[in-house]
């Protein structure tokens, strides 16, 4: 038996409630998780704004210790130290070149609270509660995930600060290192300083980006972003952003970065663009926005706009890279965490939606393992 916080109706806190939890099968790994992140993209699936199957166990920035793996696991052993990321069929056309995070069926795999096979892993007696979210379904004291998206990780860093790497923080890292591959001297507008966008922010420091602007409307977390890197910050509340941003640069940004899916600011952070400037866009918009842009501004100075899942990252290689530049003092994520006990995870969903917690970070009750 585990305890597991289940999404039961839109809108409504989670009941942590006892579950029964399977025991993992030949390609998975049960996982003692030690602390979880919450994340924006677990809110908007507790609400519906994409429709996963209720009751489900979200979480899907798990970090915990290895107490059992399928006959088939090679990857990982009993004590190990993991992080669980996105999950991802294996043998797609994207699969196979590498590029997991673009899954051809990716929204089966992490969005579907089921296995391949349409079981779950979680009940509640006779009813049937929905799991595997993101592979994971992490916010519960033990969970079970397929070996392909528990990462290993070392052990010279606190585990239960590792979660966010799993999504959030490797989103806006990535997407700076991997997906836009900003150099030295560039520049670079983050929209949106959250999490994903703070990451950001320290990724383009760390790779020498020389202008590196902020822009939110909450003037404390403009000041985070100036002490973990940024040049510049701009207040949308209180001037126009893309002006701002011609201001400060004369010619625009190389690169520009929407982490809020929001079509004005997605539409501010293009039109903030150098000529042959790129934006990326990282923010989950509700199925059907359209975004007005402005098609000769794109196309006669070669500006590009493209879409960035997980930062393009490849989780076993990106996570303990972000883990030993967090360790050499040169990527401080743990700035944006604050822990809360697992019992109050309804509190932290609150604080995430009004903006008073960047990151909150789940910290689990030990429970003894399922069958002890």
């Amino acid at each position: 038996m585990i305890q597991a916080a289940v999404a039961r109706r839109p809108h409504a806190p989670l009941s942590i409630e006892p579950l029964t939890l399977e025991a993992p099968r030949a390609d998975e790994v049960l996982v003692k998780v030690i602390a979880t992140g919450v994340c924006h993209t677990d809110i908007a699936m507790r609400d519906q704004t994409y429709a996963v199957p209720q009751p489900i166990v979200l979480g899907h920035e798990g970090a915990g210790v290895v107490v059992a793996t399928g006959s088939a696991v090679t990857k990982v052993a009993v004590g190990d130290h993991v992080v669980m990321s996105f999950n991802f069929c294996g043998h797609c056309g994207s699969c196979i070149e590498h590029q997991p995070q673009y899954c051809h069926d990716y929204f089966t795999h992490n969005f579907a609270g089921i296995r391949a096979d349409t079981s779950t892993a979680l009940t509640n007696g006779d009813e049937k509660v929905h799991s595997h979210f993101f592979g994971q379904s992490s916010f519960a004291t033990f969970a079970v995930c397929r070996e392909r998206n528990a990462i290993k990780v070392a052990r010279n860093v606190p585990l239960e600060l590792l979660g966010p790497l799993a999504c959030g923080v490797q989103t806006g890292a990535g997407a700076v290192i991997n997906s836009l591959k900003i150099g030295v001297g560039r520049s670079l507008a983050v929209f949106g300083a959250g999490s994903v966008g703070l990451s950001a922010v320290m990724a383009a420091r760390v790779v020498g980006a020389t202008i590196i602007i902020a822009v939110d409307i909450n003037d404390e977390r403009l000041a985070l972003a100036l002490e973990l890197g940024a040049t510049h910050t701009i207040n949308a509340q209180r001037e126009n952003a893309a002006e701002a941003v011609l201001a400060i640069t004369g010619n625009g940004v190389n690169f520009a970065l929407d982490t809020t899916g929001r079509a004005q600011t997605i539409r501010n952070a293009v039109d903030s663009l150098a000529p042959r400037g790129i934006c990326g866009l990282v923010g989950a918009s509700p199925a059907g926005t359209d975004i007005a842009i402005d098609s000769m501004n794109i196309m006669t100075a070669g500006r590009q706009i493209r879409g960035i899942v997980e930062g393009d990252s490849a989780p076993d290689v990106f996570i303990p890279q972000l883990i030993e530049l967090y360790r050499q003092g040169r990527f401080p994520f743990d700035r944006l965490i604050k822990f809360y006990p697992f019992s109050e995870i309804n509190t932290a969903i609150d604080d995430t939606e009004k903006g008073r917690t960047v990151k909150p970070v789940l910290r689990m009750t030990l429970e003894p393992s399922p069958g002890a």
